[in-house]
């Protein structure tokens, strides 16, 4: 199992950087970091950064959106990084949630999103793809590789990455839903007569290594919030009860009233306090490395390729260093 490392591009960027070079000294072979231009310092500067300062590091967005940047410049911000250090990012992308509502705009249609898939990729290999009906080809990329890994909740998002992404995230480690999820994805790779195991299948969820479970929960409790954002789009697209999605998912934003994308992805929301503990266990990963190990051998055996860890709480450091020296190890044996 290959880990990830989940940051937010708060000021400063060294800090930031300096992180993920504590990542790869621990075993971590990929840095993410969201993309929400308003929220956040722009992430594909600091990529360059990241990547200057790590040898092995695969970098990129979890998760950019095609509505913020244009496709074009897109693939060739990525295509340029490849050339200066070796091919070592990622794009991960989604519908958009904080960098499109922050900016008063609604999350882009899945088509959009799936021709998206396509454009960035075959702009960012070499490839001419088609925009906005002209064709587009760059002329100076070389070699060049992109994977495009799609992160999905609802059976037709989860359709569309196993269609057409060369790797699915699922934001939240509860294990029957990831069972779930994944099944989707590789039935629709299937269906659309691709291998369904060369799917990369990355889960991303905040871990807190500790003993104090209830002082862990509150630090990650915002996840349960942040994810919310999604599942309240898929009741209102297909209802309550809806044999489409599971109620696994759906059930515990039955008190969530709203949400301030000022507090997005940090401890202490307010917006999260619907969220019950039960939910901040299932999705997260919280108590002694034992603990992470255990739930990680599961996600494993259920076809998780990477765990991605979202380190936003106050023990940042603490928990890179756990990971590097136990839970890493025993997932690397």
């Amino acid at each position: 199992m290959d880990f990830g490392l989940v940051l937010q591009t708060d000021p400063p960027a060294s800090a930031v950087v300096g992180l993920m070079r504590r990542a790869e000294r621990n075993g971590f072979r990929y840095g993410w970091t969201f993309d929400s231009a308003v929220l956040w310092q722009e992430p594909f500067v600091i990529y360059s950064r990241i990547l200057e300062h790590t040898e092995r590091m695969i970098v990129g967005p979890m998760v950019t959106n095609p509505g913020t940047r244009t496709w074009e410049v897109t693939a060739s911000t990525f295509a340029t990084l490849n050339e200066m250090y070796g091919n070592r990012t990622v794009c991960g992308i989604g519908r958009g949630d904080s960098a499109m509502r922050v900016a008063g705009r609604k999350p882009n249609t899945l088509a959009r999103l799936g021709e998206a898939i396509e454009v960035i990729r075959d702009l960012a290999e070499g490839r001419e793809a088609t925009v906005d009906g002209q064709p587009v080809q760059i002329p100076w990329v070389k070699d060049g590789r992109l994977p495009v890994w799609m992160g999905a909740y609802g059976p037709k998002a989860l359709a569309l990455a196993g269609e057409k992404a060369d790797g699915f995230i699922l934001q939240l480690a509860d294990p029957y839903l990831t069972e779930w999820m994944i099944k989707a994805v590789r039935d629709a790779a299937a269906a659309a007569g691709r291998d369904p195991d060369s799917v990369t299948i990355c889960v991303a969820a905040p871990a807190y290594v500790g003993e104090d479970l209830d002082h862990a929960r509150e630090q990650c409790r915002w996840f349960g919030g942040m994810v919310g954002n999604h599942v309240a789009d898929l009741v209102s697209r297909y209802g309550e009860h809806s044999d489409l999605v599971p109620e696994a998912l759906t059930a515990y934003i039955a008190g969530r009233s709203g949400y301030d994308y000022s507090h997005h992805g940090r401890t202490g929301n307010p917006d999260t306090a619907f969220v019950p503990d039960e939910i901040v266990d299932r999705f997260c990963l919280l108590g002694p490395p034992e603990a992470h190990i255990e739930k990680l051998q599961v996600l494993r055996d259920l076809g998780v390729d990477q765990f991605a860890v979202y380190d936003m709480h106050d023990a940042r450091e603490a928990t890179i260093d756990a990971y590097g020296s136990t839970v890493i190890p025993a997932l690397s044996a």
